[in-house]
């Protein structure tokens, strides 16, 4: 099992004293056998239930506040992620790295693994690591390793499409960095992967849509990240009709800081959109709140 912290279950002491107000709300509930026979044939839907209410009484209430109405969704020339075989196979070509470890994922580890809840389909990012080893051999300093891959991946998405960083002569350490929870995150994938390619489950916004990138960190789940610049823009070049409608809902990768002033404050998050100018990579205030983004996020598989 992989997870961001330690899980508490029904046999630790916390645990058991949840369970007990089950047994409980069950008992001063005086279901007669019928009734009780009733419930047992919807389990399905009483845990479910059980699950939805769990989550809403332990969701922070932290930048709450932070959250507006969205109706907006994903293109519809987008249909989900394509064929991992695919993804991996693009990635080793515009890369020129190694499919053999992470075939050998695919093949074998892969089909044991359930999506976890709240992912929407299995989506391949390069290894920062194997992109430093053949394009900068000669960083060595993991922040500035980061956001070199972070500049080659923008430099492949504009000979791709039509693409423009707003951040130009920005993407540096003193500028971005990635989020402590996400770097711990694929710390523990890298672990379980030794590819060029790595895999990893994902959501592309819809789930914290119209929520700050702080308040969508807030609600995350136990084994939920968010996705930073290399993760969203590496889908993005192998997932252009996921960005090609103005009226679409834009990601927020909350998995990385930006710091406007370059001074040490961290207060800002990346985000991609869609405009006249093609794909747009910028910046906004992690506080800020829009019915047309959503926060993309990462799932450690349990």
């Amino acid at each position: 099992m992989m997870t961001m912290n330690a899980l508490i279950t029904s046999r630790d002491p916390k645990g058991q004293q949840a369970t007990s107000l089950f047994e409980a709300a069950y008992n001063k509930a005086k279901l007669d056998g019928l009734r009780a026979q009733l419930l047992n044939e919807k389990g399905g839907e009483l845990h479910a239930g059980i699950i939805k209410l769990i989550n809403e009484l332990t969701m922070s209430n932290q930048y709450a506040s932070e959250e507006t109405k969205s109706n907006y969704t994903y293109p519809s020339e987008y249909k989900g992620p394509m064929p991992i075989s695919k993804q991996i196979g693009m990635l080793a070509k515009i890369f020129g790295r190694s499919l053999g470890y992470t075939s050998e994922f695919v093949e074998k580890v892969l089909p044991t693994l359930t999506l976890p809840e709240g992912a929407e389909g299995w989506f391949a990012i390069p290894s920062v690591d194997a992109l430093a080893a053949r394009f900068f051999p000669e960083v060595t300093d993991p922040a500035e390793k980061y956001c070199r891959a972070v500049m080659l991946i923008h430099e492949k998405l504009g000979k791709a499409r039509m693409f423009q960083n707003y951040r130009e002569g920005q993407i540096d350490k003193q500028y971005l960095r990635m989020h402590a929870r996400t770097a711990h995150a694929l710390a523990i994938i890298q672990e379980q992967q030794k590819g060029d390619i790595l895999i990893i489950a994902a959501q592309l916004g819809m789930r914290h849509r119209g929520c700050s990138t702080r308040r969508a960190r807030e609600v995350f789940v136990a084994n939920e990240y968010g996705l930073g610049s290399l993760m969203g823009c590496s889908i993005a070049l192998t997932h252009p009709e996921r960005f090609v409608q103005f009226e679409e809902l834009d990601m927020d990768l909350p998995g990385d800081e930006f710091s406007p002033g370059g001074g040490g404050r961290f207060d800002g998050a990346p985000f991609l959109y869609f405009d006249d100018d093609g794909l747009g990579f910028y910046t906004d205030g992690c506080g800020s709140a829009y019915g047309g983004c959503g926060s993309a996020s990462g799932f450690l598989p349990q």
